[in-house]
């Protein structure tokens, strides 16, 4: 169990390392040491013209390694995941954009979990983040029945409304979510 690794958080030795798993982790306090170990043994191959080396030596203090979460609180600079940095920075943006709008925080977070399930499906990829964060706003509105419009937030976020429509049209699509027309043709059929 132990592997004479001593616990950054609390000093503890009783580290429990899993190699199926790939991770090292306190049993004491529970904190993660390091979530992607990394095999220090080296391997040859025999490339027909000599043996090479496979791989590169990777030191166990090299950065990058452990992820420090210490005592519950998240500590970012000491291995943030990518993806809570994202949503953190998305949640910013949106309360920015809706406080603009004047709309309360449960728009705020409808909007950020339209977000979020845009992030799970990879459709933020090759999108520009503002364009994102607009489109969510937007599906949201249209979702809840407000009377914003898309110049409404294309207006406030200073961007194109022609590039606001695609990405609300892309992001709605992919997300199936059901919009409720809007406009004087709403009730009619054409």
């Amino acid at each position: 169990m132990s592997s004479g690794v001593k616990c950054r958080n609390c000093g503890s030795t009783d580290i429990e390392e899993d190699n199926a798993r790939g991770d090292r982790v306190c049993t004491n306090c529970g904190s993660v040491l390091e979530d992607s170990l990394i095999v220090s043994e080296v391997q040859f191959e025999d490339a027909g013209h000599g043996a090479a080396a496979i791989g590169q030596f990777v030191s166990a203090d090299s950065a990058g390694g452990a992820t420090n979460y210490g005592y519950g609180k998240f500590q970012v600079g000491s291995g943030a995941e990518s993806r809570e940095v994202t949503i953190k920075k998305a949640k910013k943006e949106i309360t920015h954009l809706c406080q603009q709008l004047q709309l309360t925080q449960h728009y705020i977070d409808t909007a950020l979990n339209f977000f979020r399930m845009a992030l799970i499906r990879h459709l933020t990829r090759g999108r520009k983040s503002t364009h994102i964060y607009a489109a969510c706003v937007y599906i949201t509105c249209r979702t809840e029945g407000t009377s914003h419009l898309l110049i409404d937030i294309s207006d406030v976020q200073q961007i194109c409304s022609y590039e606001l429509g695609r990405t609300y049209l892309k992001l709605s699509n992919a997300l199936c979510i059901n919009i409720p027309s809007v406009g004087k043709y709403s009730s009619h059929k054409i």
